[in-house]
């Protein structure tokens, strides 16, 4: 598998993040093909919902997916969304196999009540894209590959037609925001780069959860990567922050940091994130599974996943052409939301009121901050709220917040069922448009899961934000974020917590008996100079990661903080991680690294190397903190 290749990228993976060329708005696309009939009980979820059945020809599938493919495949900062379903059947053959390709702002998945229910025979890959503007030429990376989605399906993976290098493994060669659910992959590997193009194929992913792959995952070049509740074959290749949670088959992290593996033998919470399936009468429904606890493996191999159907009759299908005040009014009626893909204009906040509501979104659907709106809020007291496959915009005018969690911190006992579950939720300041926020992230109630959320001050965007604001300097005092996440919440869990790019602390977690596996962040690329990052005390720099000096426990498992102060090669942070020096408040394998301007003092507090453009893309290292 190109060995010494591999060996290379995961010694300067991530160099270059910051070299790509922002993304220019696609062009509006073709109206959608009208779905083909899957049962009597199709619902009609608008124009950007695709549905198949097994009845229609595999050449008339598969040129409906290239045509959105082919539309999506370079929309980075577009507002096109589109959901691509596939009710329980088979999808291709030996003789005529279906490859789908998966863009931005696109979701595949299956309708069945398992992933074995729905089976396509051939692939469902992203490939690195190639970009005529990079630093070199050819430039293919998948850096940038983010918003899409592949869930509850089984792919017996085979390539036949496609060139030699394409048929040796199923490609998903993406990052943040992208994740694999409940995904069964047979007959081949699975690989998280795309070795087949030209170089230099990084990646920064990325997750993969309740899902099972018979062979290979190859992690190739992918920086971080959390795999939950899985069982895969084999594992190779890791760069920098490789965890495993809950997983058969994962590496031991026996010799850490070589290779670069965090293993825990179970996963302490977790919940599922609802999905759409039919039931044998057809009818449509959602699956809310149910909050599990010390677990190991997918959720679905022993038998059907364990949770709750909702009828979709009991869902408001909202659309991004209704006014906000009629989600508002479905909200208080006691509906659950369904949203169906698009771009929503919030311009009042959507308060979530009643227990055991559901909010799901489909096709990457996105809720844009108007007129400075806090675009939803879950109620003080609210219990088993979910909120799943949503991400949530800042607008032109500043907002306090883009999601807040309320409650009153330390209040309730503990408990073993969420209070809010948030699957594949994620946060954007900026990009296709200015963004304004204050704290993009807010949990003020206890015993919240954060199950794989992405909160992202835009790093790159359309070329101008507007009139007259065009780079980073513009940037760092237009498209503003001062935090990313704020946990005031006690027994607050979180798997897969990417946060990156925010103006003054990143994280910030002042509740007790916290619980991060994976943590990923960037410090924000743009400050003009070191006097724009220095703390009134005179700190250097703001950490990645900030524990409140009062908290007496907390725990994380996997982390990492990145510099690139590309306005300013001169700026220092003092430390990645800032934590108080309490036996109850331990670190497990944190590192930080210089992706090529700037520097680290220490990796957390004032333990660990210095990590500065001196050696870009390797590593400081701090396996324990404190030290047993």
């Amino acid at each position: 598998m190109r060995t010494s290749l591999l060996a290379a990228l995961a010694a300067l993976a991530l160099a270059v993040t910051a070299l790509t060329a922002p993304a220019t708005a696609a062009p509006p696309p073709a109206a959608a093909a009208a779905s083909p009939p899957g049962s009597p009980a199709s619902p009609d979820l608008g124009p950007r919902v695709v549905v198949f059945d097994d009845s229609m020809p595999v050449a008339e599938i598969q040129a409906e997916a290239d045509r959105i493919w082919e539309q999506q495949v370079d929309a980075e900062m577009s507002s096109d969304r589109w959901s691509l379903l596939f009710l329980p059947g088979t999808y291709g053959s030996a003789a005529e196999p279906l490859q789908i390709k998966v863009g931005y702002y696109t979701e595949v998945a299956g309708l069945g009540t398992s992933p074995g229910d729905t089976v396509v025979h051939g692939k469902v890959e992203v490939y690195n894209r190639c970009l005529t503007d990079g630093p070199t030429q050819p430039y293919c990376v998948a850096l940038n590959n983010f918003w899409r989605s592949l869930s509850n399906l089984t792919i017996e993976v085979d390539g036949a037609g496609q060139d030699g290098c394409r048929t040796t493994a199923n490609f998903w060669a993406a990052s943040q925001a992208s994740a694999l659910r409940r995904v069964d992959v047979r007959g081949g590997p699975l690989s998280l780069m795309d070795y087949c193009t030209d170089g230099p194929q990084y990646a920064s992913g990325g997750y993969l959860a309740d899902s099972r792959v018979a062979g290979e995952v190859i992690n190739g070049s992918q920086q971080q990567w959390l795999t939950r509740n899985s069982e895969v074959g084999a594992w190779s290749n890791g760069v920098w922050n490789q965890v495993f949670s809950g997983t058969v088959g994962a590496p031991s992290e026996a010799g850490f940091p070589t290779p670069p593996y965090t293993t825990l033998d179970e996963t302490p919470v977790s919940r599922e994130k609802p999905y759409l399936h039919t039931g044998d009468d057809g009818a449509w429904q959602v699956r809310v599974p149910d909050a599990r606890t010390g677990t190991r493996g997918p959720s679905w191999t022993g038998g059907e996943t364990a949770g709750r159907d909702l009828p979709l009759s009991a869902f408001h299908v909202a659309t991004p052409d209704q006014p906000t005040k009629e989600l508002v009014r479905a909200l208080n009626r006691g509906r659950h939301l369904l949203l169906t893909p698009g771009v929503y204009d919030i311009d009042r906040t959507l308060v979530v009121r009643r227990d055991d509501t559901v909010v799901l979104g489909l096709g990457q659907a996105t809720l844009t901050s108007a007129g400075g709106a806090t675009p939803m809020v879950v109620r003080h007291g609210v219990e088993g709220a979910v909120v799943a496959g949503v991400t949530f915009d800042a607008g032109l005018e500043a907002s306090r917040h883009l999601l807040h969690i309320e409650g009153t911190p330390g209040r309730r006992p503990a408990r073993t069922t969420p209070t809010t579950t948030l699957n594949d939720v994620y946060f954007r300041v900026g990009g296709p448009h200015v963004g304004k926020v204050d704290t993009a992230l807010r949990i003020d109630a206890d015993d919240v899961l954060v199950d794989h959320a992405w909160v992202w001050r835009a790093d790159h965007g359309v070329e101008d934000f507007s009139a007259g604001v065009s780079g980073d300097t513009d940037r760092w005092n237009t498209n503003t974020g001062r935090v990313g996440l704020v946990v005031t919440g006690d027994r607050v869990h979180a798997t897969g917590l990417f946060v990156e790019h925010f103006q003054e602390f990143n994280t910030v977690w002042e509740g007790e008996d916290g619980h991060v596996v994976l943590y990923q962040n960037e410090l924000p690329y743009d400050p003009p100079s070191q006097a724009d990052w220095t703390r009134p005390d005179g700190t250097l720099g703001w950490a990645g990661f900030k524990v409140a000096d009062d908290v007496r426990r907390h725990e994380l498992f996997g982390g990492g903080v990145y510099v690139f102060n590309r306005n300013d090669p001169s700026i220092t942070t003092e430390s990645g991680f800032e934590v108080p020096e309490r036996p109850g408040v331990r670190l497990h394998h944190v590192m930080t690294v210089n992706l090529e301007a700037g520097s680290i003092e220490h990796v957390v507090n004032d333990t660990g190397d210095r990590v500065d453009s001196d050696e870009p893309g390797v590593p400081s290292y701090v396996v324990d903190y404190p030290a047993p």
